[in-house]
């Protein structure tokens, strides 16, 4: 097979959750257990770190991979969905895996692929698992896929648990309240392995209290000992100094990645790095540094509040629920422009009216769609916004509403092109000819 032949095996064979939605979910990780015994258990043949999430596990994951990078250890990171090359849910070091190993593991196991019926993302839990323990990482870090308990990357019994926070996404599947979503999200503390709570919520810490205690699992919450100081009004990122228990720990950082729901993301960071060196890691403040700062070129890491150009500010940022537009509102606030003009596009299981109502009032709008099959059409989005009171004009692609709010837009005023992370891939994916 030609990497491409075996790029449209994984996409149109096996059943992809983010491609076609809840037909590709399975609420069983049965057949990952049979994977790892095929693959002569990968998993447990490096330490990792396992994060899980609502919103955020995505740079928590970056950042603390760039850290251990930073600190000397080859590590690997497993993360999902790509934006734009599939090999982005896969590296060591920042390095995507090779087209060859693609390839060769698909190959090889291809016929057991097909006798257990595995999903897309099965299969590629596997692939990382396996690419990890033969390149010997000497850590890995894990971003689960969606929910924890249930979830084909909970086969690992890693150094670290992290949990950031719990919001409501996915409420098909993990339920539709805070302490159901919590209770699936806990089934990745694991007995005797510490556990981050990035951020205390009154629903949702009695559930985290009695697994962790049920588990015999330390258990912390990152925003009771560390508070993240934002210094100045950065629109590239975030200048911040670092308190532990109100005391200065840390001055004059900087974190590429801006967003004020970062500061809550720093913060769990932070408390992850200290439980990790009182368990033998090499980190120090330097590296800490240097790894938040260096986190793009580290890990490759983008569409979180990454600036695509400057006059008029163009701006991509994946909020794709309810919590994440209220932080990306947030850090809008803080942004000198004169008019705003909002790119918008969602998948069809979103609660996308909730968020329409959200929005800014005062923006002009510019609705598309993401070119997946879940995508919701934009033809129903614009309807659903013009009943909002938001009106705006409906384009097929990204690219033409990008151009068209260009083409509007004054040197002072900023685009924001925001909404479901496959219309983020859509945007960084090159243009056709």
């Amino acid at each position: 097979m030609t990497y491409q032949e075996t790029l449209d095996y994984m996409f149109n064979s096996l059943p992809m959750y983010h491609r076609i939605g809840k037909a590709a979910y399975k609420a069983d990780i049965t057949n990952t257990v049979q994977l790892m015994q095929h693959l002569g258990h990968p998993e447990t043949q490096f330490r990792s770190i396992h994060v899980a999430g609502t919103n955020g596990k995505g740079s928590v994951s970056h950042m603390l991979a760039s850290i251990l990078q930073q600190a000397g250890y080859k590590v690997g990171l497993y993360t999902s969905p790509h934006l734009v090359d599939f090999r982005e849910r896969i590296r060591i070091g920042g390095q995507m895996i090779p087209q060859d190993e693609v390839t060769r593991f698909v190959e090889q196991n291809k016929d057991f692929f097909q006798s257990l019926e595995l999903s897309f993302f099965e299969m590629t839990v596997g692939m990382a698992f396996d690419y990890f323990a033969r390149e010997h990482v000497d850590i890995a870090v894990i971003e689960v896929g969606m929910g924890g308990r249930l979830d084909s990357t909970n086969v690992i019994t890693p150094l670290l648990s992290i949990i950031t926070n719990i919001g409501f996404d996915h409420t098909q599947f993990l339920g539709d309240t805070l302490p159901l979503i919590a209770g699936e999200k806990a089934g990745i503390i694991k007995p005797h392995v510490p556990v981050v709570i990035g951020e205390t919520q009154s629903e949702t810490q009695p559930v985290f209290d009695q697994k962790a205690a049920q588990q015999g699992s330390p258990i912390c919450y990152a925003d009771q000992h560390y508070t993240i100081q934002p210094i100045g009004n950065a629109v590239l990122g975030i200048d911040f100094d670092v308190l532990r228990n109100d005391e200065v720990l840390y001055k004059d950082l900087h974190c590429p990645l801006g967003g004020a729901y970062q500061l809550k993301n720093l913060a769990t960071v932070m408390q992850a790095t200290e439980l990790l060196a009182q368990q033998g890691l090499r980190i120090g403040t330097e590296q800490i540094r240097l790894g938040i700062a260096q986190v793009v070129q580290d890990t490759g890491f983008h569409g979180r509040w990454e600036v695509l150009g400057q006059h008029p500010l163009t701006v991509c940022e994946t909020a794709h629920n309810a919590d994440g537009v209220r932080s990306m509102l947030q850090k809008l606030q803080s942004i000198p422009y004169r008019r705003l003009h909002l790119i918008y596009g969602c998948v069809n299981d979103k609660d996308y009216r909730t968020i329409l109502r959200m929005l800014p009032q005062d923006a002009t709008y510019y609705y598309t769609q993401p070119s997946v099959p879940r995508g919701l059409p934009v033809d129903q989005l614009a309807a659903a916004a013009t009943e909002c009171g938001m009106p705006g004009k409906a384009f097929s692609h990204v690219h033409q509403a990008m151009d068209y709010a260009a083409s509007q837009a004054d040197h002072d005023d900023m685009i924001l092109v925001t909404g479901s992370i496959f219309l983020i891939a859509d945007a960084l994916s090159p243009r056709e000819s």
